[in-house]
């Protein structure tokens, strides 16, 4: 299935920003093929989607992403039930880690530490930010760049200051919080998809 297709054919309003797609699947796919992993983090709506994000690569999405016989013999009997996984950790998940930084540091600096600790270079961070502008964003995207990370990022209005701090910045065609995040969600599907795709062939 060609899952760009689908998504502007479905939203064509996006049909604009499918190169700036590509490119981010490019990015995320090479890290991958490199051993890396993706980072993702936002706030509110954002955070629930960099849950969602998360949950669609390190499990099945639309392939069962059966293991291969030897990893079925290496894993015995769990074997029949995993699935191939693709690395990615949501920063908003940490729920002690977070609460106990944010009072006993800087709020601002909650994700950067994620960064700083999880991250390292040929990884890559996903911030999402509706206004582009979210400071703890911000921060973990100059402490992601400084470890050698790509910086990737979905905005909407004008991409605020994420926008020159990113390698590639997804800055859809909305203005208000709630649409913005409407279209956030088809595209990162449909990158979730495109990466399944080219990692689990053949299902």
């Amino acid at each position: 299935m060609d899952h760009l297709m689908r998504l502007t054919r479905r939203y064509p309003v996006l049909a604009g920003m499918k190169d700036e797609i590509k490119q981010v699947y490019e990015i995320i796919k090479d890290s991958y093929e490199k051993g890396g992993k993706l980072l993702v983090c936002g706030n509110g709506g954002s955070a629930a989607d960099s849950d969602h994000i998360v949950g669609e690569l390190m499990k099945g999405f639309y392939k069962q992403r059966k293991l291969s016989v030897e990893e079925k013999i290496r894993f015995g009997e769990q074997g029949e039930k995993l699935q191939g996984a693709l690395p990615a950790i949501a920063l908003t998940q940490h729920g002690a880690l977070s609460t106990a930084f944010l009072n006993d540091v800087d709020p601002e600096m909650v994700f950067a530490q994620q960064v700083y600790g999880y991250g390292r270079e040929g990884d890559a961070l996903l911030g999402l930010s509706t206004s582009g502008n979210s400071v703890n964003v911000i921060s973990a995207a100059k402490v992601a760049a400084a470890k050698g990370m790509k910086v990737i990022t979905m905005t909407g209005k004008d991409g605020g200051m994420l926008r020159e701090l990113s390698d590639v910045c997804l800055i859809v065609p909305a203005q208000v919080t709630a649409d913005i995040q409407e279209f956030h969600l088809p595209i990162y599907h449909a990158l979730c998809a495109m990466l399944e795709e080219y990692f689990f062939p053949g299902e």
